[in-house]
C-alpha cells in the first residue's frame, strides 16, 4: 500500500485530500506544519508527499529541501494558493514533480498522484 503524507496548514485541505486518498485505497498521514511533516516523513516514508507552499514557520520550500535530502527519490507535489513564478521554479529546480494552485480540482490532483505512484 502507498503511503501519502498531506502537509497543509488549513485543515479543511488535509481533511479533503485524506478522504479522497483513503478511498483510493492509499495511507494517508497528515502533517499541519513543517516540524511535524518533517517528522512523519522520517516515521513513515511515505511514498509522495503533497506540500502546501506557504505556512506559517517553515514555507515549503524548505520542507521540499529538507524531504529531499533526507529521501532523494521522495515524489512531492507543490499546492500554492499563490501564483508566485518564482517559487514554483524553485520548488520544481529543487526536486518537486508537479505543483496545483488552488483552488485546485481534487480529480485532477488525485489523477495526478495516482498515474506517479503507478510505478
Amino acid at each position: 500500500m502507498k503511503t501519502i503524507l498531506i502537509v497543509d496548514d488549513q485543515p479543511g485541505i488535509r481533511l479533503l485530500l485524506d478522504e479522497v486518498f483513503s478511498l483510493e485505497g492509499f495511507r494517508t498521514i497528515t502533517a499541519g506544519n513543517g516540524k511535524e511533516a518533517l517528522r512523519k516523513a522520517e516515521e513513515a516514508q511515505p511514498d509522495m508527499v503533497l506540500l502546501d507552499m506557504k505556512m506559517p514557520g517553515m514555507d515549503g520550500i524548505e520542507i521540499l529541501k529538507r524531504l529531499k535530502k533526507a529521501q532523494k527519490d521522495l515524489k512531492v507535489m507543490m499546492m500554492t494558493a499563490y501564483g508566485e513564478l518564482d517559487l514554483i521554479e524553485e520548488s520544481i529546480t529543487c526536486g518537486a514533480v508537479r505543483y496545483f494552485t488552488k483552488p485546485f480540482d481534487v480529480f485532477e490532483v488525485r489523477d495526478a498522484v495516482k498515474c506517479l505512484l503507478e510505478d
